[in-house]
């Protein structure tokens, strides 16, 4: 490990130099990526300030937020001088910066096209080490009556019930439903078992009158769509 000796704190820092001050005094677009974490992190130790914690937390991560925002509690304490007080205030930051970014394009109430149920769904999906199956509901028109997370699963794979679809699409007496999953290992190309289910679930629809409008698969860099694609 680096040798963190003979550091000298914040407080014997320039004023103007200290994160909290420089960002009262000049303005949060002042502050670098490191200075913003530094403020959430409050403190850091003997030997190492909170700035230079936040930049050896930053340079592990390729000095990428979205790589940042996608580590979990226990990765976050494994730095040394981050308890889980500290890695929480920091997934929680990020995610308050996500959700305002999200809150920015307004969420569409008819789905009309792939991109409209990626935008609805997008928010939910980025940024998970696992997967999960997702459903959108519509009535008339393609009017979004809910959405509905299905199931959990794995790195690589999620067990998925045609009956609790269905029995969601019942309850909420939808006419049509939309599939969505996401892969967190990036890869935007379905699965044979992806589109093994999907075939199925279209078949099953039919019988309930219920249609399966398309089946999205969703990662941090864009999405696939079954329909955009005429896989059915």
């Amino acid at each position: 490990m680096d040798n963190y000796e003979n550091k000298i704190s914040i407080k014997a820092w320039a004023e103007e130099d200290r994160p909290r001050e420089k960002l009262s005094g000049q303005g949060r677009r002042s502050l670098t990526d490191a200075e913003l974490i530094a403020i959430l992190i409050g403190s850091g130790s003997r030997n190492e300030s909170a700035v230079e914690l936040s930049k050896r937390i930053l340079h592990h991560y390729d000095n990428d937020l979205n790589k940042l925002g996608k580590a979990s509690i226990a990765e976050l304490s494994n730095f040394k001088g981050i308890g889980e007080a500290k890695a929480i205030s920091i997934i929680a930051a990020l995610e308050i910066g996500r959700r305002r970014n999200d809150a920015e394009s307004k969420q569409p109430d008819i789905i009309s096209s792939s991109k409209d149920a990626y935008t609805l769904m997008r928010r939910h999906l980025m940024d998970l080490n696992h997967e999960e199956f997702w459903i959108i509901l519509t009535g008339r028109s393609q009017k979004v009556l809910t959405k509905e997370l299905v199931s959990k699963g794995g790195l690589s794979a999620t067990v998925v019930d045609p009956k609790i679809i269905f029995g969601m699409a019942l309850q909420h007496q939808a006419s049509g439903v939309i599939l969505i999953h996401n892969h967190p290992s990036g890869s935007k190309k379905p699965s044979h078992d992806d589109i093994t289910l999907t075939k199925r679930l279209v078949e099953a629809g039919k019988l309930l009158e219920i249609k399966i409008l398309d089946h999205l698969i969703i990662t941090d860099e864009g999405y696939y769509s079954f329909a955009d694609e005429g896989i059915f």
